[in-house]
């Protein structure tokens, strides 16, 4: 399906290329891309898989739809490249928040933050838009859980470090936690924006909160 999809496009785009692939000038090529991955971050945001068409991705940029395929090889590829660029964007973002976190009730406060600001901004979005094509285009599962997987094992090396010390570290293993952990920020974002409410899940994390700051007591006890 994926395939006969891009290769209907590349068809349309060809049609239409008036000499516009030109592979010239590494900079401006670079640009290019740089240009068409913002153009379908926005495209998924803002239409959903179904919407980000290479036809609506060359329209936000100004550019035209040969490009893409020259680029990318496929519409499906610049949508991976569009969800590569978010994960590197949001990856740093969330390092950020753990590396100045100093407890676990830190941690999750600042998770708080953090997920306030994917609703305002869309970020989890195309992420959640990527997984739901997935379930129907078998050509894209593993590159999505390819992509999924490092989140997992930064949010286990993140829960093992905060527990370290701690008495939940034996009762709550890092891998599983992480696991539970992502599934249900994605969940919560989709059930937000499904339902244009973020307050439920903001509670949930004030009630997470709250419970974090028990194990930091324990914690800081048994250190002292």
């Amino acid at each position: 399906m994926l395939k006969s999809i891009d290769q209907r496009e590349e068809v349309v785009a060809k049609a239409g290329g008036k000499g516009s692939v030109d592979p010239a000038g590494n900079s401006s090529s670079a640009e290019t891309r740089a240009s068409l991955i913002q153009g379908a971050v926005e495209a998924l945001r803002e239409k959903g898989f179904a919407g980000a068409s290479a036809r609506e991705i060359a329209r936000r940029t100004g550019s035209n739809q040969a490009l893409i395929f020259y680029h990318f090889g496929s519409v499906a590829k610049l949508h991976l490249a569009a969800l590569d660029a978010v994960s590197v964007a949001r990856h740093q973002r969330y390092r950020g928040m753990v590396e100045e976190s100093k407890s676990l009730g830190d941690l999750v406060q600042a998770a708080r933050a953090v997920f306030d600001e994917d609703l305002d901004q869309g970020h989890v979005t195309v992420l959640v838009e990527m997984i739901a094509a997935a379930q129907f285009t078998p050509e894209l599962r593993p590159e999505v859980a390819a992509r999924i997987r490092p989140w997992r094992t930064f949010a286990a090396d993140s829960i093992r470090a905060e527990l370290a010390g701690s008495p939940a570290a034996r009762l709550l293993p890092p891998e599983e936690l992480a696991h539970a952990i992502v599934a249900l920020y994605l969940g919560l974002e989709m059930l937000a924006n499904l339902e244009g409410e973020r307050e439920p899940a903001l509670a949930l994390f004030d009630r997470a909160r709250k419970i974090a700051s028990v194990l930091d007591i324990f914690k800081r006890k048994k250190k002292t």
